[in-house]
């Protein structure tokens, strides 16, 4: 149970914008090239991917100052990157977001970018654009000066270490020292086997195969792997340990105390950036005054969400105000939502661990064939989203004559099913920028459709989804009942 839940979303809708906090470390661009893989090339044993989407993503350090923009939070940027094309989609994605940034700009290297080439949620390659090189002296000392300039107007400090040369020995005590000088904390995101390079940080962040390397003590075994994480507090003069336990959670660790907070059950897309989530949710925590203990509950939840994901994605502010005011005992008309509202309570459900579905149709005059679908809908998934065409689209559809039954009364219809979760009114002809904006997990179409032929599968197979075809059910529409009612009449 989440401490000082009043206190958190009182920082989360709107208190993190009064915090500053700069972030040092390896910048990356990350991109990923999604697609299906049907068939093996005839000019060499190799599969081939048919291109479905392209995306670039902010990475390294700047996926923990994206991480932290999204919290609401004035987040700074310093590291290197190179004068190139790379720089200038990172620069873009950064400005987007509202990221500062005072990079070092380095003439001899490039920005680092890793490119994932990605199968449904299958990854067959990666292409990493990085020197082998290091940095110059001049650039380093240039990056230390930058470094500790802006230490001067934040309120915390996270150290993004991906050993790309970013943080030289040199770097870290200077950048500490002027941040224990100011009482501000110091967070560290580790990648070496000796932790003394960030000796007297407030605390550092490695997961159990980093302090398993810092120790020598295997990963497997844990109790003796967390007792070696004590006598590096003590040695390195940190605050304490936060360890992060991947499933089991996270532990805070220093002598004589431990505090443990587990992870809660989700369905996990991808682990990518999570452990950037945590640092940068943990310092926004403790820069706003959370306690300790708080700040790591708030930063697992916040790990839960991004797992949750495809990609590197970073947190929001809202993602977390939802989970912490979840929505139960809806009533129909509340099941009702606008564009924005849907997005939230999908990402509420998302982080919760649950399987969104989605179907869309006019559903005028409700019929056991509607019924049929919808059930089906729900055996695969948790949570079924149904989106309903307005009256102006079903009119373009169907013809003047119809709908019979105007949207909001047949929203409310909808609504009101027990296998529905969710009723939203689209415009357009088809539902393909509503699923586009919700990326459901299942997207469900009824009839003798192909994969290939349903709006918007190729958004939902290159998010990691699929797609389900379910038969309809013989002689039941709503064009027949019409043609009855007005032989009837």
């Amino acid at each position: 149970m989440l401490r000082q839940v009043h206190e958190v979303l009182g920082l989360l809708e709107g208190g993190f914008s009064n915090l500053r906090i700069l972030v040092v470390g390896d910048i990356m661009l990350d991109r990923y090239i999604h697609g299906e893989v049907e068939r093996i090339s005839p000019e060499a044993p190799v599969p081939v991917l048919r291109h479905a989407q392209r995306y670039e993503r902010a990475g390294g350090a700047a996926n923990v100052a994206m991480n932290l923009a999204g919290l609401g939070a004035q987040a700074t940027l310093a590291g290197f990157w190179g004068a190139d094309r790379e720089k200038e989609e990172l620069a873009s994605l950064l400005d987007q977001d509202g990221v500062n940034y005072a990079p070092v700009v380095t003439g001899s290297l490039p920005t680092i970018s890793k490119t994932r080439i990605v199968a449904r949620t299958q990854q067959m390659l990666r292409l990493d654009i990085e020197s082998q090189k290091k940095p110059s002296p001049d650039d380093l000392q240039r990056l230390i000066d930058t470094s500790v300039a802006a230490v001067a107007h934040a309120d915390a400090v996270i150290l993004s270490d991906y050993a790309k040369g970013a943080l030289s020995d040199e770097l870290c005590r200077a950048v500490i020292r002027a941040a224990r000088d100011r009482a501000i904390p110091v967070l560290v995101d580790p990648k070496t086997r000796d932790l003394g390079k960030y000796s007297g940080a407030t605390t550092v962040c490695p997961n159990l195969n980093e302090l398993s390397q810092a120790t020598g003590v295997p990963s497997y075994e844990v109790d003796a792997l967390l007792h070696a994480a004590e006598k590096q507090v003590v040695e390195h003069e940190f605050e304490y340990l936060t360890v992060t336990m991947s499933e089991k959670g996270i532990r805070i660790v220093r002598p004589g105390y431990t505090y443990h907070s587990p992870a809660r059950a989700r369905e996990v897309f991808d682990v990518s950036g999570a452990g950037d989530t945590v640092i940068a949710t943990l310092a926004a925590g403790l820069a706003g005054g959370l306690k300790v203990e708080t700040a790591i509950e708030l930063a697992n939840l916040a790990a839960g969400i991004v797992v949750g994901k495809v990609g590197t994605v970073p947190i929001t502010s809202g993602e977390l105000v939802e989970l912490l005011t979840p929505s139960q005992d809806l009533r129909s008309d509340e099941r009702v939502l606008d564009r924005e509202r849907v997005k939230r309570r999908v990402e509420e459900w998302r982080a919760a661990g649950e399987t969104i579905v989605f179907t869309n149709g006019c559903f005028d005059l409700l019929h056991v064939g509607h019924i049929t679908l919808l059930e089906d809908c729900r055996r695969f998934g948790s949570k079924l989203i149904v989106g309903l065409n307005t009256d102006a689209s079903v009119q373009r559809l169907k013809g003047p004559t119809r709908p019979v039954v105007g949207e909001q009364e047949r929203a409310r219809v909808m609504a009101a099913l027990a296998a529905v979760d969710a009723v939203v009114l689209f415009d357009e002809d088809t539902p393909l920028e509503l699923i586009r904006d919700l990326k459901p997990s299942v997207l469900v179409k009824g009839g003798d459709y192909t994969i290939d032929t349903v709006v918007g599968h190729e958004i939902v197979i290159a998010a990691g989804g699929r797609v389900e075809i379910v038969p309809t059910v013989a002689g039941f529409s709503t064009t027949n009942i019409v043609k009855k009612l007005t032989g009837v009449c």
